[in-house]
């Protein structure tokens, strides 16, 4: 059997941590398994689906590597399909046209909750047989079993079962002849042959449903795993509040994919006290049995640990054509002066929590500042006028403009003045980038470059004599 997969996310708002987790989780077991990942666009919700929301879906699953083998299927360029497979279970007498009008269910709903019952369909055009009238909207029911359970065992959660007294005869095709979510997700699993289904613990109720309308089509239904769902470290259901934004967010918030991947995997599911995991070390040890059935906190913090993590270690040509677009953003000249990307890179890396930080922390690596920052201008004193003068003749006099060479010079400045070396290089710091925090001095000093380097440092003094 090959094992077959799906994520259907529905195009209504921008992908959440939630919903990439389940995709993940479906995706990973997939490529444990050497099986088949399914793209299903569940968009039968035509007042809230956009095609904003679907290319949010795409983009999302492309930046984080979540490559599928089939679709995108859209449940909306299938609607004669779900009709026909309504129409089918009509004729074999597991599901039935209704009439009730609106005024009537609502009746009938007020009273069961006045007498403290739980609202369900009463069944009344249940053994009607009642045909199609074109002059008359109905609806499509499915006929529920009114005894026995339904039962199935769950790969997180363990055995469940429910009973069928509690389910009512739910419709399958409105009125406007658009089907329901939990015929449509049948009709498609059973025609995609879907083997597993992942999703959130939120569907739980859903699935004895589902699994009824599969046996109405004497088709076994899939092997379901429910996954709890992601808390904030408060308790409550993920939220804005908690620091979980949408997946593409967190790329134009400089986080890489690897990071957000190896965060969400963790949100539920680990082996053995490892941390850090590669792509391919997750689709090696991933298995659904794994997952834990108690819900995960998801902590920004950790995220952003990770994200640290991999832009400390992952290849600087990676890194460095990551980074492009924020630059780009930024309006940063990269390009045409000042260190290449890579060698940015490999400066910043050590410094940097994101990518649009490491950008950011650039602009003085390729133009020149206005001004001082407020807090560094108390290292700019006449005090310092003598040693930045004889550093600025030291640099004049070097031929190779290296870490090496531009650290001794600034260990020779120290000692000629018998200073420490930071007394001395704050001033210089601020002298060319404005700021006090830059990587190591040497290694700003290279990467700005000999010429821009000793104009700062003449701008410098320069201010020194004003002041």
């Amino acid at each position: 059997m090959t094992i077959r997969t799906r994520f259907a996310p529905s195009p209504t708002g921008n992908l959440h941590l939630g919903s990439i987790r389940t995709a993940l989780y479906s995706w990973l077991y997939t490529r444990n398994r050497g099986g088949e990942f399914v793209l299903r666009i569940e968009d039968t919700d035509q007042e809230r689906s956009t095609k904003e929301a679907t290319q949010n879906i795409m983009e999302s699953m492309e930046w984080l590597g979540l490559d599928y083998d089939a679709g995108p299927f859209y449940q909306a360029e299938r609607l004669d399909k779900y009709r026909q497979a309504a129409e089918q279970l009509i004729e074999e007498g597991s599901a039935y046209r209704c009439y009730c009008s609106k005024e009537r269910l609502t009746e009938l709903r007020d009273k069961q909750l006045a007498n403290k019952e739980k609202p369900k369909y009463d069944g009344c055009c249940r053994d009607k047989n009642l045909p199609a009238r074109a002059d008359q909207p109905f609806v499509i029911r499915f006929r529920n079993d009114l005894e026995g359970s339904v039962s199935f065992e769950d790969q997180v959660l363990g055995p469940l079962s429910f009973q069928n007294s509690e389910l009512d005869d739910l419709v399958i095709i409105r009125s406007d002849l658009f089907p329901t979510y939990n015929f449509c997700v049948v009709v498609d699993d059973l025609s995609m042959k879907i083997t597993h289904v992942i999703r959130g613990a939120d569907h739980i109720n859903n699935t004895p449903r589902q699994i009824n309308i599969f046996r109405a089509f004497k088709a076994e239904p899939p092997i379901y795993a429910h996954v709890p769902l992601i808390l904030g470290k408060d308790g409550k259901l993920l939220s804005k509040r908690h620091g979980a934004v949408s997946v593409l967010q967190y790329r134009d918030d400089g986080y890489l994919p690897e990071a957000l991947l190896n965060c969400l995997v963790r949100l539920g599911w680990s082996h053995g006290n490892q941390e850090i995991f590669s792509r391919d070390e997750i689709i090696k040890l991933f298995d659904i049995k794994d997952i834990n059935k108690a819900a995960a906190s998801f902590d920004p913090e950790k995220l952003l640990w990770l994200n640290r993590h991999y832009i400390k270690t992952l290849d600087s040509k990676v890194i460095a054509d990551r980074l492009k677009p924020f630059m780009q953003e930024l309006k940063i000249d990269y390009q045409t002066s000042g260190p290449t990307l890579e060698e940015l890179v490999v400066g910043l890396r050590e410094r940097a929590e994101t990518l649009r930080e490491m950008a950011i922390k650039s602009r003085y690596f390729y133009e020149n500042f206005e001004q001082y920052e407020d807090d560094a201008k108390k290292h700019l004193t006449p005090e310092i006028i003598p040693f930045v003068e004889a550093f600025k003749q030291s640099l004049e006099k070097l031929d190779a403009w290296t870490d090496e060479a531009l650290h001794q010079a600034i260990e020779e400045v120290a000692k000629q003045f018998g200073l420490k070396l930071g007394k001395i290089a704050q001033p210089i710091r601020v002298a060319v980038t404005g700021s006090t925090v830059s990587p190591p001095l040497n290694t700003t000093l290279r990467l700005i470059g000999k010429q821009n380097t000793l104009k700062r440092i003449s701008a410098v003094l320069l201010y020194l004599a004003k002041t």
